[in-house]
């Protein structure tokens, strides 16, 4: 009657890794994952700058912060045992502006909350650390890495044991006493015991497809990177001080497994799930997220912030002042254009952008409703506690 005990639905790294944890748990529990893109993460998992995140930036106790000073760990450990590449490479979080202090020693107390090890540094040890950067204090994060989170995505679809159906996009759910149904825009018909929607940037749709109300709706925002064409500017990875009022980090410099330097994000209004650039627009998805009051909500909130992000999206004058209040050596003709990501921020019908891991269980469902970074950093965690929810449920 069954074709599988447990339905992930999502074939990014959280629900790979969901798959893989359960094979972990319960040797022998049966595990299809039905991915609509012809192969595992195309979208959130394989369009960031691939940083092992320490967890330094999250309130104590929060899911966040524990599962990424967990995951940091476990995702070194793990790269090292598949041979897939990494690096701990630190990096430092530094204050251009004096009104930027306060925030930077918030950050030295709740790193060291969260057990992170973290070193002040002034001006002359920037300049040691970072020979082009200037600033008027900084931090330095010593478990921050890199990695190639696709491949990180490859390896746990290989090593779960689960049956993977690529290009399989879920169109419609049957939920009853005895399990779930769905079917795919093929046609097909996948049975199982319990559903585990990761679906990313469509989980909201999902879950409604499911019969549930999340009580959220997925907003999705573009980050537009650059990538430096003289990337012996950066050693490693640079950070500005995040403004606490708004939940992206700010433009930074990282420098990739590969050596070169991503430059960005900014973060600005997508006009469909999956618009990568301004010419992708659904007019369907744009009408739900301008439906749903939270949106509206933001838009009243950070209005002066968007404006500023917007305008660093249409210009690179812009976009390149706002680096050099990091790297003052860089210049325009220093930065060319590369791939964009778009983020599923998950909002409340009040406008409160969810700030943590947003996980919801319902009749037979697990719904991961809100993985923002540190997602990727701390997918292994994530992975087990899914899978602990999913395997309870059974």
């Amino acid at each position: 009657m069954f074709d599988c005990d447990v339905l992930v639905i999502g074939g990014g790294i959280v629900g790979l890794s969901t798959a893989y944890a359960i094979s972990r748990a319960a040797p022998g529990t049966r595990v299809t994952v039905l991915e609509k893109e012809a192969g595992p993460a195309r979208h959130q998992t394989g369009r960031n700058s691939g940083v092992i995140h320490s967890g330094i930036y999250y309130r104590p106790g929060s899911l966040k912060a524990r599962f990424a000073v967990r995951g940091a760990a476990e995702m070194v450990k793990f790269c090292a045992e598949y041979g897939i590449a990494h690096e701990v490479t630190g990096k430092l979080i530094v204050a251009t502006e004096r009104d930027e202090l306060p925030r930077l020693h918030a950050l030295v107390q709740r790193g060291r909350e969260n057990g992170i090890p973290v070193r002040e540094l002034g001006p002359a040890q920037i300049s040691a650390y970072e020979p082009q950067v200037r600033g008027l204090a900084a931090i330095h994060v010593g478990t921050t890495g890199i990695c190639d989170y696709g491949a990180v995505a490859a390896q746990l679809a290989d090593a779960s044991g689960a049956e993977i159906h690529y290009g399989s996009e879920v169109t419609a759910i049957d939920r009853r006493p005895w399990g779930v149904a769905v079917r795919t825009a093929a046609g097909r018909i996948v049975r199982g015991r319990i559903l585990v929607n990761c679906a990313g940037l469509q989980c909201d749709r999902v879950a409604r497809l499911a019969g549930d109300d999340p009580g959220m709706r997925i907003v999705p925002f573009r980050g537009e990177y650059y990538e430096l064409t003289r990337p012996d500017l950066v050693r490693g990875l640079v950070y500005p001080v995040p403004d606490p009022a708004f939940p992206f980090l700010g433009v930074h410099l990282t420098r990739g497994i590969d050596g070169g330097v991503h430059v960005g994000p900014n973060a600005v209004p997508a006009l469909a799930r999956e618009g990568y650039d301004w010419t992708v627009v659904r007019p369907r998805e744009l009408a739900s997220t301008l439906a749903w009051p939270g949106s509206w909500t933001i838009a009243r909130r950070h209005w002066r912030y968007g404006a500023g992000e917007l305008r660093r999206s249409f210009s690179k004058q812009a976009f390149t002042a706002a680096v050099r209040r990091l790297l003052p050596a860089v210049q325009e003709s220093d930065l060319r254009p590369t791939a964009a990501g778009v983020r599923a921020q998950a909002v409340l019908r009040d406008g409160t952008l969810a700030d943590d891991f947003l996980i919801r269980e319902a009749p037979r469902t697990v719904h991961v409703l809100n993985a923002p970074s540190p997602a990727a950093t701390a997918s292994l965690p994530i992975g087990r506690d899914i899978a602990r929810r999913a395997l309870a449920a059974l």
